[in-house]
C-alpha cells in the first residue's frame, strides 16, 4: 500500500530555513507527480508546490514562490521541500502527497501523517 512518510520539521526562528524530507513507498515513486501540501491554524488544507514525475516541471503556490523548493530524488524515493525566509504565517503541518498520474495537473490522492513546522522566536 501507499506510504509517505515526513520529516524535517521542528521549531525554527522567523527568517530560519527548514528542510522536509519524505519517503515514499508501495508504488512506482519514479512515475508519479508529488507534491507538498501545508494546513495552517484555522485554515483548510493547501497546496504549497507540485513536482512532475521526472523533477522536469515544477509549480508553486504564491506564498511559495522565490522561498521554497520541492525537489526529488528518484533513487531514494524521496521527495524533499527546502523553506527559507520562514515566517511565522508559514507555522501548521506540512504534508507529503502522491499524484494520481506523472504530471502536477492531476491532482493528488493520498497524503503522509505530516511533520510540524513551527516558526517562532
Amino acid at each position: 500500500q501507499v506510504q509517505l512518510v515526513e520529516s524535517g520539521g521542528g521549531l525554527v526562528q522567523p527568517g530560519g530555513s527548514l528542510r522536509l524530507s519524505c519517503v515514499a513507498s508501495g508504488f512506482d515513486f519514479r512515475a508519479y507527480a508529488m507534491g507538498w501540501y501545508r494546513q495552517v491554524p484555522g485554515k483548510e488544507r493547501e497546496l504549497v508546490a507540485g513536482i512532475s514525475y521526472n523533477g522536469a516541471g515544477t509549480d508553486y503556490k504564491d506564498f511559495a514562490k522565490g522561498r521554497f523548493t520541492i525537489s526529488r530524488d528518484s533513487a531514494k524515493n524521496t521527495l524533499f521541500l527546502q523553506m527559507t525566509a520562514l515566517n511565522p504565517e508559514d507555522t501548521g503541518v506540512y504534508f507529503c502527497a502522491k499524484g494520481t498520474m506523472s504530471r502536477t495537473s492531476g491532482g493528488y490522492h493520498y497524503w503522509g501523517q505530516g511533520t510540524q513546522v513551527t516558526v517562532s522566536s
